[in-house]
């Protein structure tokens, strides 16, 4: 689906969330990102024309992509009233962790998703598995977006997730309390749109 396509896919609403692919990513990926979005956020979101890898925040030393300069570049040029979410195939880190499924600027206008860790070593996890896990870390990143920060609550999908095992203990699903910070964020937005 394309930007043109929004008001149709979207039963007339205006998409508030761009899933943006950087490079070639899986269109099963991109389908079950957007509908998590709408679904469980209850935001309309288009798929958006794909983008070029981001190469320029490839760290050579690690073979990994600075994901807070992916970030940078996704922002630039987000139209108002709406949010950006990318997904990428490459390996994601920080310049103080190893590694990390995703990055959001918290109240901001892009997050960033890596596909690259959710498959598990070799890529071996079934494929529901991956894209639940998918679903997950996409959810958890946009929620930032809307100014949801990391929960302590068990089960919680705002708890902070290092490793695959966090991932599939999380719920698709928000403890009280950040279930209302994501209302107040998910109104907001929606009213600037």
């Amino acid at each position: 689906m394309t930007d043109s396509d929004t008001a149709t896919e979207t039963g007339g609403a205006r998409a508030v969330v761009e899933v943006v692919p950087l490079g070639r990513i899986d269109e099963v990926a991109l389908a079950v990102v957007a509908a998590n979005v709408d679904v469980v956020l209850g935001l309309p979101a288009v798929t958006a024309s794909p983008r070029p890898e981001p190469t320029e925040a490839l760290i050579p030393t690690r073979r990994q992509y600075d994901a807070s300069m992916v970030l940078t570049t996704l922002a630039g040029d987000v139209p108002p009233g709406r949010i950006r979410l990318g997904l990428t195939a490459r390996d994601l880190c920080l310049p103080v962790l190893t590694y990390v499924f995703g990055q959001a600027q918290m109240n901001g206008r892009a997050a960033v998703v890596s596909l690259c860790r959710l498959g598990g070593p070799g890529g071996a996890a079934p494929r529901a598995l991956f894209y639940t896990r998918l679903a997950k870390v996409a959810l958890h990143e946009t929620a930032h977006l809307l100014g949801v920060s990391h929960c302590h609550r068990p089960g919680c999908l705002m708890c902070f997730s290092s490793t695959l095992g966090h991932v599939d203990a999380l719920d698709i699903g928000f403890c009280p309390n950040c279930a209302r910070v994501l209302g107040q964020g998910r109104r907001r937005l929606l009213a600037g749109a």
